[in-house]
């Protein structure tokens, strides 16, 4: 089988944030994404309150260039007044062309 060297992004967040960074995938040419609540400690301390709900985790497998497009436009608009971080790896995936 062939594999399609791709790029792998992950945005851990505030839960409030969910609907507008899937909406940024997509808008940047994103085909997909996986989302798990997910909870833990950062820079900014724990949640305080339940009312918010967990933080959500979204996955992505895009070209590097779409990823690099995601994010740049989360480190410009969110990263100053929200809780996220971002990530990349490269990925091999099985039916690469999927993906992009």
């Amino acid at each position: 089988m062939k594999l399609t060297e791709l790029f792998l992004v992950t945005i851990v967040t505030e839960r409030i944030l969910r609907d507008d960074l899937v909406d940024l995938i997509r808008d940047n040419g994103g085909k997909g994404y996986t989302i798990t609540d997910v909870e833990g400690e950062g820079s900014r301390g724990t949640r305080v309150s339940d009312f918010e709900g967990k933080n959500v985790k979204i996955e992505t497998v895009v070209s590097r260039e779409v990823g690099n497009k995601i994010i740049d436009q989360i480190a410009e608009h969110y990263f100053e007044n929200y809780a996220v971080i971002v990530y990349a790896n490269p990925v091999k995936v099985v039916r690469g062309d999927k993906y992009i």
